[in-house]
């Protein structure tokens, strides 16, 4: 058996859903496909939820009628008008537009789970039943009652014993061929659905494939498997063949894109490789995340972060940080869900590299209480692996620097935009 995860850009128009088609065709093997919402629509139900904890309902709705039209429009080039979209649609929407209609916004993170995860039931929804039109029979299964989640809203954990046997149940191979699922969803125990962070199908597909015991996990992606930079910000990028779960979760952790971080620790846990190949390009190898190479990484691989802050605390009496202080600052970073990048210590302060988000004000409101804070906005944290001169040369040249690490391999630098 075999896990296929197929991302925004793969489903983000017809052409996309008939490429899956074709892709999934040419399988022999048992399947289980993990999809993730089309396109934009995560970033269109954001906006959903935004006006509905505004309680502009009317906003609401008029920007879920957005999203329900561009649905209808993949539709009707799917099907040429076959099938009666109101059967594969209307109920979603009208789920969506009832639950908007009578909810009342009082928690963010709960309601932004509870509207946001409508995206991939759409997108799999659509996907399952034009590969049942076309003759790859398959059942769709709805993740929020096989994936059990801790109630850690917006990056809820999955509890792997519970949606083992879950899961295991509901995908028996010997009746269907092909299962659909979505990415990035579930649910706690008590049916409260949950999300698993952006980006987060990936890890999906990884848990399905450690549940279920799957003998490789696939991405498909829209570039030709894992480069050594985003080839949108990077010239002249290279292909990496192969690389360790190691290799994988150190970059993940720096912020390259093309793997969640989560997603690594499911797969090596039971030794399942991991490829990542081109979507446009099926025939492709692209690369391979596994346990061992025959080849370490050669080449530099640069990673740049955006959209970060500098966060500064120093103790309004001059004691010394580390002794006293660091065990209090990071309470404070992990009850607001800041992601941390970078940190550098001195005898009496402490400076963060962190994620623009939501919570950053309360964090830095809470830490004010004990410290002296100042932080940095609008920057960006490149991340240079297999350093050498004239590769920091050419990427730092002109820019401000306000923080920079280095090892015997790695460096990186916190710059101004």
């Amino acid at each position: 058996m075999k896990v296929y995860k197929f991302g925004g850009a793969s489903v983000r128009s017809a052409e996309g859903i008939k490429n899956i088609l074709n892709i999934v065709s040419k399988e022999t093997d048992t399947l289980f496909i993990v999809v993730s919402a089309m396109g934009k629509t995560t970033n269109a139900m954001e906006v959903v939820l935004d006006n509905f904890m505004k309680a502009d309902r009317s906003s609401a709705l008029m920007k879920l009628a957005e999203v329900e039209a561009y649905h209808r429009q993949i539709i009707d080039e799917l099907f040429q008008n076959a099938v009666n979209t109101d059967r594969i649609l209307q109920p979603i929407f009208d789920e969506l537009k009832y639950l908007i209609n009578t909810g009342i916004g009082d928690e963010y993170d709960r309601w932004y789970d509870r509207l946001v995860s409508y995206g991939e039931i759409i997108s799999t929804k659509i996907v399952s039943v034009f590969l049942n039109e076309s003759g790859a029979r398959n059942c769709w299964l709805d993740m929020r009652g096989l994936l059990v989640t801790d109630s850690n809203f917006r990056e809820a954990n999955v509890r792997m014993d519970d949606s083992r046997m879950r899961l295991n149940a509901a995908a028996d191979f010997s009746i269907n061929q092909i299962y659909v699922g979505q990415g990035f969803i579930g649910a706690n125990l008590k049916g409260d659905p949950t999300t698993l962070g952006r980006e987060g199908s990936d890890y999906t597909a990884a848990v399905v494939g450690n549940l279920l015991d799957a003998e490789s996990v696939t991405i498909w992606k829209d570039v030709p498997g894992i480069l050594n930079a985003d080839p949108r910000i990077f010239k002249n990028t290279v292909l990496i063949p192969e690389l360790t779960y190691f290799d994988a979760v150190e970059l993940a952790y720096s912020g390259a894109q093309i793997i969640h971080p989560k997603t690594i620790k499911p797969l090596e846990n039971k030794q399942i490789p991991l490829f990542v190949r081109p979507f446009s390009n099926p025939n492709d190898a692209g690369s391979v995340i596994k346990g061992t190479t025959e080849n370490p990484i050669g080449i530099p691989v640069l990673i740049l972060r955006k959209n970060q802050v500098l966060v500064t605390v120093r103790p309004r009496d001059f004691s010394f940080v580390l002794e006293e202080s660091l065990s209090k600052t990071f309470v404070v970073i992990h009850k607001h869900r800041l992601k941390v990048s970078l940190i550098q210590s001195s005898a009496v302060s402490i400076s963060m590299c962190v994620d623009h988000s939501r919570y950053l004000a309360g964090a830095l409101d809470e830490l004010s209480n004990d410290f002296k804070v100042t932080y940095n906005e609008n920057l960006e944290l490149l991340t240079i692996r297999g350093i050498n001169n004239e590769i920091v040369e050419e990427n730092t040249k002109g820019r401000e620097i306000l923080l920079s690490q280095k090892t015997r391999r790695n460096a990186r630098f916190l710059m101004k935009v």
